[in-house]
């Protein structure tokens, strides 16, 4: 297939490039300067700007499918806007483009712990995470609530597991709904590597075409 990634220089995305490449896919990688990423078969890198979906819609132009793991940076002083302003162009510039598969990688915190409760809203998320990670974490729970409204996109999010990325890779994962998965009386967690597997398969063999899923250990 042919994919643009959208963050692929990034924790997760770079994980997912790796999967990519790995089953032979051809990877448009867009990137803010040329050149970041070492150059490999099956890669090709345009520069282009997230926040601009003309630019994106460019960049993404023929491709088979995108997947975002776009992140402003966790120190982005405006996180909480930069990460729902680049969401939205990334939406836009894919429609543009006429692609419509769109996986984006989410966060964690809009899993549901409880009834109409979400992990972000909730004293075990708030009172030990680094502050800075909050805004970011609210944005990706915001931009699920617009994504979810979308009608032209085969649009799917996936939410790492609650429980970091802490694991060892196993090769494996297990996957839900939007629900945290737990372990014991913990969240559950996830290799980077795994979740990228989770997440180049639902673009092989898609499962969750306009639904959100999790993915855990």
């Amino acid at each position: 297939m042919k994919i643009a990634l959208i963050g692929g220089t990034g924790q997760i995305g770079s994980e997912v490039l790796k999967t990519l490449l790995a089953r032979g896919h051809a990877v448009t990688a867009l990137v803010r300067v040329a050149g970041r990423l070492p150059a490999q078969s099956g890669l090709q890198q345009v520069v282009a700007d997230a926040y601009d979906a003309a630019a994106v819609a460019r960049a993404v132009a023929g491709q088979d499918a995108v997947i975002s793991a776009f992140n402003p940076g966790w120190m982005h002083p405006e996180l909480y806007d930069a990460f729902l302003r680049g969401a939205e162009a990334i939406r836009n510039g894919v429609k543009a483009a006429g692609v419509k598969r769109l996986l984006v990688v989410g966060g964690a915190g809009s899993l549901f712990v409880a009834p109409g409760v979400q992990l972000v809203d909730t004293p075990a998320f708030t009172d030990h995470v680094p502050p800075f990670v909050v805004p970011g974490a609210r944005a990706a729970r915001d931009e699920l609530t617009r994504i979810q409204a979308e009608t032209e996109l085969d649009w799917t999010m996936i939410s790492p597991a609650g429980g970091g990325f802490q694991a060892a890779p196993q090769g494996r994962y297990r996957l839900g709904g939007d629900e945290l998965l737990m372990d014991g009386a913990a969240p559950a967690d996830i290799a980077v590597a795994d979740l990228a597997l989770a997440i180049v398969d639902e673009i092989e063999e898609p499962q969750h075409i306009r639904k959100r899923f999790t993915a855990a250990h």
